[in-house]
């Protein structure tokens, strides 16, 4: 599925040379459940930008799903987002204004401005399937932070993604809800979703197949 070969991500700000990313090499299978560790400023977080095609390597090469993604144009890394990867962010990143159903809904509103009844069917299906078949119709504010995380992996579905990218997605929540959404990862990754997470809790890590650390942007064990 990911395919990344001698990335490097080097940064300059204010004169200085930052390089986040050493000739890092990687390969993520299909079906997979990698986690991705290591302290603050030691390139996961990079990576997983990368992964995401929202930051571009200084050099490499990094194929997803057998596509180079390394040097596309801004236009062919927004559809690429769109359609072959899905986020779960440590911060929600829901619409307040918009329902449970709204909020899964919205990525199709970037291919289709007006979203069939197709779509309107599957992302309701998403929503009983992570568990929130009586909040489909509440609003952000009406839900907590376990059920808003679990819209938030709705929403990350609704296009079927290649490869879902989660980002400290259990980081906001107590022991409890973060043992549900986990259950919930590992229920979609034994259906066959790529999943690679990146978290700094050892106990959530142990929940993956494979677990990578990152020192000083290279890859240690």
């Amino acid at each position: 599925m990911i395919k990344i070969k001698n990335l490097t991500k080097v940064f300059k700000t204010q004169g200085e040379t930052i390089t986040a990313l050493r000739s890092v090499n990687l390969h993520i299978q299909k079906a997979e459940f990698v986690a991705v560790m290591g302290r603050s400023g030691s390139g996961k977080s990079t990576l997983l930008n990368i992964l995401g095609c929202m930051d571009k390597p200084t050099s490499g090469e990094y194929l997803l799903a057998d596509q180079d993604v390394s040097q596309l144009s801004d236009d062919e890394l927004s559809k690429i987002r769109n359609q072959s990867i899905g986020f779960v962010f440590q911060g929600f990143h829901l619409l307040p204004r918009l329902s449970a159903l709204e909020n899964v809904m919205l990525p199709l509103r970037y291919t289709d401005a007006k979203v069939t009844e197709a779509g309107r069917i599957r992302a309701k299906k998403l929503l009983i399937k992570v568990g929130l078949e009586d909040r489909i119709n509440h609003m952000p504010n009406q839900m907590s932070g376990g059920q808003i995380q679990r819209v938030a992996i709705a929403r990350s579905l609704i296009n079927n993604p290649d490869i879902l990218l989660a980002d400290e997605p259990t980081g906001n929540l107590d022991s409890t809800i973060s043992n549900q959404i986990m259950e919930l990862l590992i229920e979609l990754n034994q259906a066959g979703q790529t999943i690679v997470m990146v978290t700094h809790e050892d106990d959530i890590a142990e929940n993956a197949n494979r677990t990578i650390h990152f020192l000083d942007g290279e890859i240690v064990q």
